[in-house]
């Protein structure tokens, strides 16, 4: 019994201090969203600039995802999560001595390597819990992308009182301490290494599997979509409703938080109904919500019996919070219905698995703010960064439709049996 104290005792400080360090990995990775408001100005870029020089770091942070996932399996995820944490804090730290466009990009590409810690942590923090579990352990481990919050309630604070520079030396001081953190309070169990030698290029084979390809589809929109609107939200209400970068990061928190907190409650829902009905209805609902977001504001004239009469049709400031704090709400479930699809399907592959959907995550996150600053420049409608998501999600919910749902008894009427329960 003692034994099974210690082990309990150990697997909740790992995942405590997994989720710390998880949080402060995606405050530093999302840290654009704020300091380039003040840079873009500084350096008079256009709204495609502005969206490669948020999405630079994401593009690093993905692509290191599919080998991290690797090493952890094969190294475990204390030593590895450690090394990476340690590897950013120099680039953190001259971020806030760069002067030029091109200085940001590159610097943008190693500060980005925080983003791989998901694919460390995930596999880390769920084979220290039994399999009926799982999806809560790597559900409160996800909610450590409620840094995207703590980045817009603490660097605008910093930023005004200091200037931008002072935003990544003070980040660059937490996450060395942070490092220091996690390795006394973290634990390695030798049973969780998987002892393969397949290499990179046999991991990637996974992605011949259908199922994984359509997880990759799923986690481009919850967590793809959710990177790239943590990252374009302040700037989006600065110019749509003319805030000032406190008032506007406040309210982007509002998407941001719940995006990132309610993961754990998406994991403990996805273990109790499954993962496909909470992947269903988070689809539906971010259908829902992207599409009166996508709405742009419009004005026009009608000829009434006593003359001519103007109308204006659009989201004010309050409407539109309140519908992307839903949005949130519904990614931060989806995130975590996706991994534990990956957990039930792949129990034994799960790092590398997770790697590979992580990685297409990822990448939806670097494509889509380039994608939104694009369609900006482009056709001059701040909104339309919704309607892509928008059809983004209509193609996801086509897919699941014919891969899953019309599968079920329900809706290909298997023989007499009683119906099962809707899907």
């Amino acid at each position: 019994m003692n034994g099974d104290t210690a082990r309990t005792r150990q697997a909740w400080s790992v995942l405590i201090v997994s989720t710390w360090a998880f949080t402060v990995c995606f405050m530093v990775w999302m840290m654009f969203g704020v300091i380039g408001i003040p840079i873009r100005q500084m350096l008079n870029l256009n709204a495609t600039q502005f969206g490669l020089l948020t999405a630079t770091p994401v593009l690093t942070g993905s692509l290191v995802r599919v080998p991290l996932g690797i090493w952890t399996d094969r190294y475990g995820g204390r030593i590895v999560m450690t090394l990476l944490m340690a590897a950013t804090v120099p680039a953190i730290w001259l971020m806030a001595y760069a002067t030029q466009f091109w200085h940001f990009l590159v610097i943008g590409l190693f500060v980005g390597l925080a983003g791989g810690s998901f694919s460390v942590g995930t596999p880390y923090v769920a084979r220290w819990f039994p399999k009926q579990r799982q999806g809560m352990a790597m559900g409160v481990y996800g909610a450590g992308n409620s840094g995207s919050a703590v980045n817009k309630f603490v660097a605008p604070v910093i930023l005004v009182a200091f200037g931008w520079q002072m935003v990544p030396q003070v980040y660059a001081a937490i996450m060395a301490g942070t490092v220091l953190l996690f390795w006394l309070f973290s634990h390695s169990d030798p049973a969780h290494l998987v002892p393969n030698q397949v290499g990179f290029a046999q991991q990637l084979q996974a992605l011949k599997d259908p199922r994984v390809l359509k997880y990759c589809q799923y986690y481009s929109i919850v967590f793809g979509g959710y990177v790239a609107l943590a990252l374009w939200m302040v700037q989006y209400y600065i110019g749509e409703y003319g805030l000032d970068i406190r008032l506007a990061a406040l309210l982007a928190a509002c998407f941001s938080l719940p995006g990132g907190v309610l993961r754990a409650v998406g994991g403990v829902l996805s273990d109790r109904y499954g993962a496909h009905k909470v992947t269903w209805w988070v689809l539906w609902v971010s259908w829902v919500c992207l599409f009166l977001l996508s709405y742009p504001k419009t004005q026009f004239t009608v000829s009434a019996v006593d003359g001519p009469r103007s109308f204006t049709i659009g989201l004010n400031v309050y409407a539109f919070t309140a519908l992307m704090a839903v949005l949130g709400v519904a990614f931060a479930f989806g995130k975590a219905s996706v991994f534990k699809y990956i957990a039930d399907d792949y129990p034994t592959n799960i790092g590398a698995i997770s790697g590979i959907v992580g990685l297409a995550g990822g990448l939806g996150g670097f494509v889509l703010p380039i994608l939104f600053g694009a369609l900006l420049d482009l056709t001059g409608i701040r909104s339309s960064a919704f309607m892509l998501l928008y059809g983004v999600v209509w193609v996801s919910l086509i897919w699941m439709y014919w891969t899953e749902v019309r599968r079920t008894d329900v809706l290909r009427g298997a023989g007499p049996a009683e119906p099962s329960p809707a899907h």
